[in-house]
């Protein structure tokens, strides 16, 4: 009777720490030479947490895989960049009609593919990721193209102005508090059981009376507007956007991400979203061409030999203690 509570405050726990350690890291990156220029990472592995967070809750607890996330890390970005640019509307208008318009295209894509059993999702998003790649691609007129498109304006916070790193990092970090923070809920929530009832068994969850159809495109709409959230902060930080940023292999690294931190877990999507950003802005950049080649690797360890993700690593030295 008493695990859900104590698992609640476990939770606040580690929520509060967290918060803790996030809140000094830039006096510890201002005074500690070595981490300074880690600054601007950190902005990029909270922006990339809010999706894996989402991807988290579809996979590792509904169990519905999606290759299409970075679709809708694109749908967010294109659509704050572009009404900002041509329109200058407010950013965090366009960060709501970002939302809008991915959660809608979730119910158009989800709805049909999520009735269905096996990889239809997998395959639908893959589709779709491939066909909104081609757009941003095409559309010159709008997204610029190849070329990409510049200028898109800051973003600021109740009149003041977000225009530095540090502003940045704690605008980014303080999003994603809360959507751990949430999602922690809904996972100890009734929802979160009806999630953890589907990925055990389909047919087990219907005939305890879960709608399995509502809750997988529930989880599939709240994903999908969590990765545009990332991507209307990640184009108001760059000031720029090009298509190779939403393509195929980006959503294929978000996968690489929930793995190797631990699909089951929202802790390990941060930790796998911060590992493999890390790996790719400032360490993997010197194999060139064999970048693919070590996420294949990493996969491929994971997948063998710690199967629940590096967050599982805890729990299996404590029973290697134990049995000594």
């Amino acid at each position: 009777m008493n695990r859900l509570p104590l698992k609640k405050n476990r939770d606040i726990l580690h929520l509060t720490g967290f918060g803790l350690g996030l809140l000094l890291f830039p006096w510890l990156a201002q005074h500690v030479s070595v981490l300074s220029h880690y600054m601007d990472v950190m902005v990029f592995v909270g922006i990339y947490s809010i999706m894996t967070i989402g991807l988290c809750l579809l996979m590792g607890y509904a169990g519905q895989i999606s290759l299409g996330h970075a679709s809708f890390f694109g749908l967010g970005a294109y659509i704050s960049g572009v009404i900002t640019t041509k329109y200058g509307l407010n950013p965090w208008l366009c960060l709501l009609m970002g939302m809008a318009v991915s959660a809608l295209v979730a119910v158009v894509i989800g709805a049909p593919s999520l009735k269905l059993r096996g990889h239809y999702l997998a395959m639908a998003t893959l589709a779709f990721c491939i066909i909104v790649t081609i757009i941003f691609n095409e559309n010159v007129e709008w997204t610029g193209g190849p070329d990409g498109l510049a200028f898109i304006p800051g973003i600021s916070v109740m009149g003041y102005s977000v225009d530095s790193i540090a502003k940045f990092y704690y605008l980014v970090w303080s999003i994603v508090l809360v959507t751990l923070l949430l999602s922690l809920n809904v996972i100890g929530s009734r929802v979160g059981r009806a999630m953890r009832s589907i990925h055990g068994s389909e047919l087990a969850a219907s005939a305890m009376g879960v709608n399995i159809s509502k809750y997988k495109i529930y989880v599939f709409v709240a994903s999908a507007v969590m990765a545009s959230i990332a991507g209307s902060l990640y184009a108001h930080y760059l000031n720029f956007l090009s298509p190779a940023s939403f393509d195929l292999f980006v959503s294929i690294k978000l996968l690489i991400m929930i793995i190797l931190g631990g699909m089951h877990s929202l802790w390990g999507a941060v930790v796998g979203a911060a590992l493999i950003t890390f790996l790719s802005y400032e360490w993997l950049h010197y194999f060139e061409e064999a970048e693919g080649m070590i996420y294949g690797l990493i996969i491929l360890v994971i997948i063998i030999f710690l199967p629940g993700g590096l967050v599982s690593i805890p729990g299996k030295v404590r029973r290697l203690w134990a049995r000594q």
